[in-house]
């Protein structure tokens, strides 16, 4: 693993790397089979203009949302793609046992050599009664709190370096580097590249501390997002992984040829998002749908606060919005995730962006 395997090349007239992340949506009126399928399209797409990485985030319980096994959906799109670099944005580690994430991807590596990022986060990615389900405990506080110790142990995982007396010093995470030492075996020259994903200040720092690559939440979490990447910036310590910091941020971002259209989409995922705080999840609602609901002045509050920070319209003010978030972030990659009903659509706001670009065209 090097710094090569993380750090992005702008393309272009792009300030920086742009990368996608898809949370693999479903609408109302379509299965997750069909979003699968667009997320196929468009890592296709991603990959042909140039986009530089392809991540889906792993959530669970939520009938919107069908990325609640991302090692699956990631051996899926490998498949399918031949460049791109694919990655999990994230795995929620508290909710796996380390062992498991580390044979997951090196099996996805296996697959896609110098290809797959593991991106990792310490929240639940879904509800406190999900998060009991998953992790056969409700005592949840402790999977957080043990975060730095799982994140340890995963990474001996992945570079089989337990010292000698250590209760896992004769396990090893296969595939791995165990069969470059095996007799007659040879040894890859690829590791995934652990990535910390954070909201808050906590992961900045532990991922300033280790020196590893950052990934901020800016889609869900606006406010903190220069508090964090400053963090991260001012606490970094050089690694044998990077000399210096890199920190990408998710960016919500849809751009249509009318400006009316994007609006419609965006408000239909808002309500999606209103639901999903209200504790209402369901599939994400038909522009229709979201054109004849009637939002009580709390609703209308919090979408106005949440597309504050959707940057939204025709492509010229996509770009324009995308521009300025880099200039105030310093953000070294935008990763930028869109919400639609229509996949369509959805696909058409990538493409749309990389002409806006210039980015090439395979």
């Amino acid at each position: 693993m090097t710094a090569d395997e993380i750090r992005g090349a702008a393309q272009g007239t792009a300030p920086v790397p742009l990368s996608v992340l898809d949370l693999v949506t479903v609408g109302a009126g379509r299965t997750a089979t069909d979003a699968l399928r667009a997320g196929v399209e468009l890592s296709r797409l991603a990959e042909s203009r140039g986009y530089h990485r392809y991540w889906v985030a792993e959530h669970h319980s939520m009938p919107g949302v069908a990325s609640s096994s991302p090692a699956v959906i990631l051996a899926h799109l490998a498949a399918h793609t031949t460049r791109i670099r694919l990655g999990s944005g994230g795995v929620m580690l508290p909710n796996h046992a380390p062992l498991v994430i580390a044979e997951q991807f090196g099996t996805l590596e296996a697959m896609a050599p110098g290809r797959i990022d593991l991106g990792l986060g310490r929240a639940p990615g879904t509800d406190g009664a999900t998060a009991a389900a998953l992790r056969r405990t409700d005592r949840l506080h402790e999977g957080a709190d043990d975060f730095p110790e799982q994140l340890a142990e995963l990474t001996r995982f992945l570079d089989d370096d337990f010292p000698d007396g250590h209760p896992y010093s004769r396990i090893h995470a296969v595939p791995g580097p165990v069969q470059g030492t095996s007799p007659g075996g040879v040894q890859s020259p690829h590791r995934p590249p652990v990535w910390l994903l954070g909201s808050s200040g906590f992961s900045a720092r532990l991922a300033a501390a280790l020196g590893l690559p950052f990934a901020f939440a800016h889609h869900f979490s606006a406010q903190n997002t220069i508090p964090a990447l400053d963090l991260y910036r001012e606490s970094f310590r050089p690694s044998a992984v990077l000399d210096e910091p890199y920190a990408l941020i998710g960016v919500s971002a849809l751009a249509a040829e009318e400006e009316r259209e994007a609006r419609r989409q965006v408000m239909a995922a808002a309500l999606n998002m209103v639901r999903l705080r209200t504790g209402r999840p369901g599939l994400v609602p038909t522009p229709e749908e979201a054109e004849a609901y009637e939002f009580s002045p709390m609703e209308r509050e919090f979408i106005a606060s949440w597309n504050s920070n959707v940057i939204h319209g025709t492509v010229d003010e996509v770009r324009s919005g995308l521009d300025d978030l880099q200039k105030r972030t310093g953000a070294d990659e935008l990763m930028i995730t869109s919400h639609a009903h229509s996949p369509d659509l959805r696909l058409r706001s990538y493409e749309l962006i990389a002409d806006a670009y210039g980015l090439p065209t395979a």
